[in-house]
């Protein structure tokens, strides 16, 4: 009998952090059948001599549902061997939808997406996701912002005790569609933001009994990271669920060092019976939207209300009044570089900080920043160079942090400087931190970016490489293996990823992509 295909010579690192073995893969249809030393008979062997056999990397925090219908081919994630993206993340998604126009504005945290928006639920999404035949695979998670958008609007209040029952109905509800993993909330953006203590643990506690992930943006990430990472692991006691802390980073000179105390707490939380782990992505530099910098009074309603505040002399000086405020203690304002703008009279600073815009205006950065939010309709993203690579290399080390690139973009090609995590994060914590630095073994490394994601969202045949499991594979060449993308040239694929299959599907084959698109939704709490 001769298998669909075989991988042969390479050095099989199964992503259960078990020690590299010279094995032959073989895979049949969408599962590996065999894995050993014997001679296996295949209408397509793939040469693996020299290089590293793996799992397909899981990246457990994506925002690529809103680039993914419309670039499903994914070369970014396939050129650096990764196989399934968990999308939802900070509490955003494409769903629920109660009011288009409101979805459209306020869903993204990148101002408008040019999505259809043809669905209501995740359901609906996920079919829009698999008519478009995805090349990665896909776990969803239900947003909080939207959820809250649905049930509340954008308006800084709590919900009435009808309206949280009905955002726990719905999270009941999706917790029951395809391919939905998680529950996920960005407590700095809108309207989440507004969520206080007990709001939060009514609706995790729903997520968690409808078997769902908490993933957390929390509330605070700089002078308050400690206290921001003990009130994410008081919702999820509270409320019995498995918790994700996102992104683990402390931003601001004034603040590095402090990732040790957080994981002091997520330790003793574990030693308690909490099931809290987090992930990390390898830059110094984050990723979101200049309004996220503004104070909570203002982002009130929406941005249309805010875009109405800055029209208003009065209260737009208050509202940089603020900004000034944090200037030095929880924004540097040098390092708040602009990332994309909307065609027009600003365009010409993309890539620019917005203390040098400032100068370029004859102001200062706190009204820079506004002008641009004002000519962009109140979304401006951003590049936040502000933490440490200590810090990253202490976060990066922990046993349970999961590597996650936090990025969006699909496309091999495109405008303005995203950031280069949406490119590199996976072959740059092997290039540097694994082959260069020794941070981790390369076998620690695949399993923080396999096992331990696909455990998270409780995904049992993906993630590990065993009889009976998914085919999702990926051979890489660790002499060539590297990031490319820059943040000034971002648009560059990664190296060193010779073959990756997909459900068994060649996607990519000798270092050319093949075209073949296999994705599919996940499945939690699907055995091997």
């Amino acid at each position: 009998m001769a298998y669909d295909i075989v991988i042969s010579g390479g050095l099989v690192i199964d992503g259960t952090g078990s020690p590299a073995r010279r094995a032959d893969l073989a895979v049949d249809s969408d599962r590996i059948v065999e894995i050993g030393e014997g001679t296996y008979p295949a209408s397509t062997v793939i040469d693996a001599t020299g290089c590293v056999v793996t799992p397909g990397f899981i990246d457990l925090h994506s925002h690529a549902d809103f680039s993914l219908p419309l670039d499903p081919a994914a070369p970014t994630q396939l050129a650096q061997g990764v196989t399934t993206i968990v999308t939802g993340n900070c509490g955003h998604s494409p769903f629920p939808i109660r009011n288009e126009a409101q979805a459209r504005r306020s869903i993204g945290f990148r101002g408008e997406v040019p999505l259809s928006w043809d669905w209501s639920d995740a359901a609906g999404f996920g079919a829009e996701v698999m008519s478009a035949n995805p090349a990665v695979n896909v776990g969803l998670q239900l947003g909080h912002n939207p959820l809250r958008v649905a049930v509340i609007g954008e308006d800084d209040r709590p919900p009435t005790p009808a309206e949280l029952d009905e955002m726990c109905a719905i999270i009941a509800e999706s917790a029951q569609q395809p391919g939905v993993v998680g529950f996920s909330t960005g407590l700095i953006y809108m309207p989440g933001l507004f969520a206080e203590e007990n709001e939060l643990v009514t609706l995790v506690q729903a997520a968690a009994d409808a078997g769902l992930l908490y993933s957390t943006h929390m509330r605070n990430e700089t002078s308050q990271l400690v206290t921001a990472v003990e009130e994410a692991i008081t919702v999820a006691e509270r409320a019995g669920a498995r918790l994700e802390i996102s992104h683990l980073k402390a931003m601001g000179p004034q603040n590095w060092g402090s990732v040790r105390r957080a994981l002091d707490v997520i330790d003793a939380a574990r030693g308690r019976g909490v099931d809290v782990t987090a992930d990390v992505y390898p830059y110094t530099a984050s990723s979101t939207d200049v309004a996220t910098r503004l104070p909570k009074w203002a982002l009130d309603g929406g941005r249309p209300t805010l875009l109405e505040r800055l029209a208003d002399t009065e209260q737009r000086t208050r509202i940089a009044e603020a900004l000034r405020a944090r200037f030095g203690r929880d924004v540097d304002p040098d390092g708040v570089v602009i990332a994309d703008l909307l065609p027009g009279e600003f365009d010409r600073y993309i890539g620019w900080s917005i203390s040098k815009i400032g100068q370029d205006r004859g102001t200062d950065a706190a009204d820079a920043a506004l002008d641009l939010l004002v000519a962009n309709k109140g979304a401006v993203p951003m590049i936040n160079h502000a933490m440490s690579d200590d810090d990253v290399r202490t976060v990066l080390a922990h046993p349970w942090v999961s590597v996650a690139s936090d990025g969006w973009i699909l496309a091999a090609s495109g405008e303005g400087r995203p950031h280069p995590r949406s490119f590199g994060t996976f072959a740059r914590v092997l290039r540097r931190y694994v082959l260069d630095e020794g941070i981790l073994t390369i076998e620690e490394a695949i399993r923080k970016m396999t096992s331990l994601p696909a455990s998270r969202i409780g995904v049992e045949d993906r993630g590990v490489l065993r009889p009976g499991a998914v085919a999702d594979v990926a051979v890489l060449d660790t002499d060539a293996v590297t990031d490319t993308a820059t943040f000034t040239d971002p648009w560059q694929l990664a190296r060193g990823v010779r073959s990756v299959l997909v459900n068994g599907t060649p996607a990519i084959l000798d270092g050319e992509f093949t075209g073949r698109r296999a994705g599919q939704l996940v499945e939690k709490g699907k055995p091997a």
